[in-house]
């Protein structure tokens, strides 16, 4: 039995890594997993999602339902995220999170954080993130299950999809101002990282967020992620990063 569940489970590599968090980073919804008070059975509900800066999952739900209930109760849950496309829906990639909810205190740097990233992914929102009953959620990733099409399932650790260090504080500090220069004055280089970068089809295309991996792009129809050449190290390196896929999109445009 031990011999045949090494052989479904295949190798972590880098491609599934980043499929992984092309997955979590992209995802607009999810279907998330509780326990049920009292009866102790699993309770399935669909909720809108977004990610923290460092790739932790965000929801904004109201404790006036049962999995808020729940989940207040005892925080051990998991999400599915990964959306069907054409044909069989079990051809497509999806990815199961195991994960510790969190409720962020009203008022926290860490829930001003995940309202501003939420609300960037989720505008529609704004229309109740500030009611009395709603309440942020952060789900602590502790391990994750990849299921990339048929024969290609993966473990991965929470370390294979969140980051960690200095890095993640210092990109927060100034990330919904390159978010907001961007939008304003470089919506020609974002359509560029859509299309070139992204293999997007559309206009309309804003950026959502930005971390040490890539960035997030969206229309009010739909998600991209991008990912950078390189990681960054330091949060100063974001404008040069940005202008050199920019002339990078550009010059690859202009042989075609």
């Amino acid at each position: 039995m031990t011999e045949s569940k090494k052989d479904v489970i295949r190798q972590t590599d880098a491609e599934s890594i980043r499929l992984a968090k092309t997955l979590i980073r992209a995802a607009r919804f999810g279907a998330l997993a509780v326990i049920e008070p009292g009866t102790g059975a699993p309770l399935a509900s669909r909720v809108g999602v977004a990610t923290d800066i460092d790739g932790a999952p965000l929801i904004l739900i109201s404790i006036l339902s049962a999995h808020t209930a729940a989940l207040v109760a005892d925080p051990r849950c998991s999400l599915l995220l990964g959306e069907p496309g054409k044909g069989d829906p079990l051809a497509h990639p999806r990815i199961s999170l195991a994960c510790r909810a969190q409720r962020l205190e009203r008022g926290s740097a860490d829930q001003v954080r995940a309202e501003r990233r939420y609300l960037n992914r989720n505008p529609k929102a704004k229309l109740y993130a500030g009611l009395g009953d709603f309440s942020f959620f952060r789900l602590e990733p502790e391990r994750a299950s990849l299921n990339g099409g048929f024969g290609k399932a993966y473990l991965l650790d929470r370390d294979d999809f969140v980051s960690g260090g200095a890095l993640v504080e210092e990109l927060a500090g100034s990330e919904q101002s390159a978010l907001d220069h961007m939008n304003a004055d470089h919506r020609d280089a974002i359509a560029l990282y859509a299309r070139h970068f992204g293999r997007a089809a559309g206009d309309g295309w804003i950026a959502i967020g930005f971390d040490a991996d890539g960035m997030d792009l969206a229309t009010p129809d739909a998600t991209c992620r991008v990912f950078f050449p390189r990681p960054l190290q330091t949060a100063s390196e974001l404008r040069s990063v940005l202008v050199e896929m920019a002339r990078t999109g550009r010059a690859a445009e202009q042989e075609r």
